[in-house]
C-alpha cells in the first residue's frame, strides 16, 4: 500500500489543503470528527482512504497533513473550522507574524524560528508511514 503525505504550506496552501482534506472526508465518507460510520456503505468496503488517512488506535482516521503558515490567522481557521477534531494539533504550526510579502523576512528571520519543529513533524509522519519511499514535491 502507498502512503501519501501532504504539507501545505503558506495562505494559498493551507486554504486550498483544508478544502482538500474537506474533499477526501465526503468522498470517504469520513465523518469531520474523524470518524468513519460501521457499515462503510459510501466507501464501498474500499480501503484506498488509507493512502491519505491513518487510523489511530481508537478508530479515528486522521490526514497524514502538516498544515504551515507563519501569520496565525489562517491556520486558526483550520483550528476552529467544521473539520477542527479531524487534524491532530501537532500537525496545525502557525508562527506569531507573517513575513509581509517580504521574502527575506520569511526565510531569515521569522520563518527560521518555525523550521526545526516542521522538520520535526514531517519527520514524525514519514516515520509513522510503512511505505515513505521518496517524497515529491508538486
Amino acid at each position: 500500500m502507498r502512503e501519501c503525505i501532504s504539507v501545505h504550506v503558506g495562505q494559498a496552501g493551507v486554504q486550498i489543503g483544508n478544502a482538500c482534506w474537506e474533499l477526501y472526508c465526503l468522498e470517504h465518507g469520513i465523518q469531520p470528527n474523524g470518524t468513519m460510520p460501521s457499515d462503510k456503505t459510501i466507501g464501498g468496503g474500499d480501503d484506498s482512504f488509507n493512502t491519505f488517512f491513518s487510523e489511530t488506535g481508537a478508530g479515528k482516521h486522521v490526514p497524514r497533513a502538516v498544515f504551515v503558515d507563519l501569520e496565525p490567522a489562517v491556520i486558526d481557521e483550520v483550528r476552529n473550522g467544521t473539520y477542527k477534531q479531524l487534524f491532530h494539533p501537532e500537525q496545525l504550526i502557525s508562527g506569531k507574524e507573517d513575513a509581509a510579502n517580504n521574502y527575506a523576512r520569511g526565510h531569515y528571520t521569522v520563518g527560521k524560528e518555525i523550521i526545526d519543529l516542521v522538520l520535526e513533524r514531517i519527520r514524525k509522519l514519514v516515520s509513522s508511514s510503512f511505505s515513505a519511499l521518496k517524497i515529491v514535491p508538486l
